[in-house]
């Protein structure tokens, strides 16, 4: 990571505009300023974020005009007064917290309000108001006491949603969903341009989409134009969200300060700092995930009584990067063996290890980004490995898995994204061995629209499968349902048959269990096997 004095040279003052479009609106600002707008100004949607047993973030951005190419979303150049409201009820008859925030220009107007003195394991309702518009009712959940018995806990996971690549019908049918919270586990955005060749969607977009994503105007405009889709709108009105990046919100492939296209150190630090502020700016993030140059403290930890803790990983930001190709094999495979490559970071990696030495939850998850699975690409006599995933890491998944066996952690689960594919599998003490003890368990999420339609199936599939602790690969896209008990994990994997065209039906693909003191993966639905017994 870059020293201190150069993140402050480059976004110093960013901290103290963050800080105050944290502070309450004064009266003289609601007073003496009435905007008036030509559009709706909440056409990007609510959201809310992070639960706590006495509150969560609140979020909305004012743009009348999302897609305007200045990126400023249609907004004057001064600050504006929000009024917002939490309530018992959706009708807003028994408002329990109200208030006035400032939208800042500085911040693309976004807003972000952090409850306190909230209810525990309660559902409310919120929504905003400026001039003479009302925003969309969001509802959202605060999380249970820190020392509460859990009966039961239902969450989603997402992940990479590539706008340009079809709709996201996906979220249509996670918002009917009865869930306390959703994952999301990375690639919110791409950074890539978009033109005909790629754009699956019937729509016409300016030309200014058609460049790769490099400056603080250009992020804003691709977070705004992925936010325009109704469907996630409904997801982030629906449920508070839980959320971390993976590479595309900056760029493809980075590793910490390493551009993957050529930029020097300096205009690479740049790039990332605009990155991170529009990320914060887009999302119902609280204010300790403030950036500070190109710096965002993403990893966090989240309790839901006695029953799950989750930490929340940030592998991108302080990995290290690889010296030669993604996938390696022979020699070039020995570099990920070097026991001081890290993928977390020391700093993050002692975090990490405080939190599992210290919880006392029935369920210790790991939410984050790339599979920590060993997964050979080679299956024959050879090894291949991606060097972008946990594989590049050896030594830093090592150190976890002993953690897990030190602390004697009880059923740790590991959650995952970025390959476009659902997936499964068992945590081998020794992935090299079948026979080795099973350690954790690992699900992974497909994308909610990255690579378009995808299939049951494909190339990478068999060669997967044929790593006796994968038991499951699937194509498709969709998302993950988890319900989770004392006793008992069950994961559900939902699949589209195509997201090129909207009206999509969905389906649970495969589940599986995982029982309280027993590690390893049950499977108890996989529907292309019904497939082929109705078939056969």
């Amino acid at each position: 990571m870059m020293n201190n004095n150069f993140s402050k040279g480059m976004k110093g003052s960013l901290k103290t505009v963050i800080k105050k479009g944290l502070k309450p609106a004064s009266n003289e600002l609601i007073r003496s300023v009435v905007p008036v707008f030509n559009n709706n100004p909440f056409q990007l949607g609510v959201a809310s974020g992070d639960p706590h047993p006495d509150g969560v973030v609140l979020w909305t951005r004012l743009a009348p005009e999302p897609l305007a190419e200045n990126s400023c979303g249609g907004m004057p150049d001064y600050q504006i007064p929000v009024e917002w409201e939490v309530a018992e009820d959706q009708n807003f008859q028994l408002v329990v917290k109200q208030g006035f925030a400032v939208a800042l220009p500085e911040l693309a107007h976004s807003v972000h309000v952090e409850l306190e003195g909230l209810e525990p394991s309660r559902y409310y309702y919120y929504r905003f108001k400026t001039g003479s518009y009302v925003s969309p009712v969001g509802r959202t959940k605060t999380a249970p006491a820190a020392d509460a018995d859990i009966s039961s806990l239902s969450f989603a996971m997402a992940s990479c949603q590539a706008w340009y690549h079809g709709y996201f019908t996906a979220y249509k049918h996670m918002a009917a969903e009865d869930l306390d919270f959703v994952f999301f586990l990375g690639d919110y955005i791409y950074e890539y341009a978009i033109n005909t060749s790629n754009l699956m969607r019937p729509v016409e977009l300016s030309n200014a989409h058609n460049t790769k994503v490099v400056t603080l105007d250009q992020y804003r405009l691709r977070y705004s134009l992925f936010k325009t889709d109704p469907d996630l709108q409904a997801a982030h009105a629906a449920f508070p969200w839980i959320i971390t990046w993976d590479d595309h919100e900056v760029e493809n492939n980075y590793a910490d300060e390493d551009s993957q296209y050529g930029a020097s150190e300096r205009q690479f630090l740049l790039q990332r700092a605009d990155a991170y502020q529009a990320h914060y700016e887009n999302l119902p993030l609280r204010s300790i995930s403030a950036p500070e140059g190109p710096d965002m403290r993403l990893y966090r930890n989240l309790r839901y009584g006695n029953l799950a803790e989750f930490n929340v990983l940030d592998t991108r930001q302080y990995r290290d990067d690889y010296s030669s190709s993604v996938i390696v094999s022979g020699p070039e495979a020995e570099e990920r063996l070097d026991p001081e490559r890290t993928i977390l970071g020391e700093e993050q990696e002692q975090w990490l290890m405080n939190n599992l030495q210290h919880s006392n939850a029935t369920w210790n998850v790991l939410a984050q980004q790339v599979v920590m699975a060993q997964v050979d690409r080679d299956p024959g006599i050879g090894e291949e490995y991606s060097m972008d995933m946990w594989d590049g890491f050896v030594c830093s998944r090592d150190r976890i898995f002993s953690a897990f066996k030190e602390y004697q952690i009880t059923n740790p689960v590991v959650l995952s994204g970025d390959i476009h594919r659902h997936a499964a599998a068992n945590l081998k003490e020794d992935f090299n061995n079948p026979c080795s003890e099973t350690i954790a368990s690992e699900f992974v999420v497909t994308s909610i629209a990255s690579d378009s339609d995808g299939s049951e199936t494909d190339h990478l599939g068999p060669i997967w499968l044929a790593n006796e602790h994968v038991k499951l690969y699937n194509a498709q896209r969709g998302y993950v349902r988890c319900h989770v008990t004392p006793d008992q994990w069950r994961t559900d994997h939902l699949v589209l048959p195509y997201i090129t065209r909207k009206g999509a039906p969905i389906e649970t693909y495969a589940s599986f269990i995982v029982e309280n003191g027993q590690p390893g993966l049950q499977e108890v639905n996989k529907l292309v096997s019904a497939k082929s017994n109705t078939n056969g």
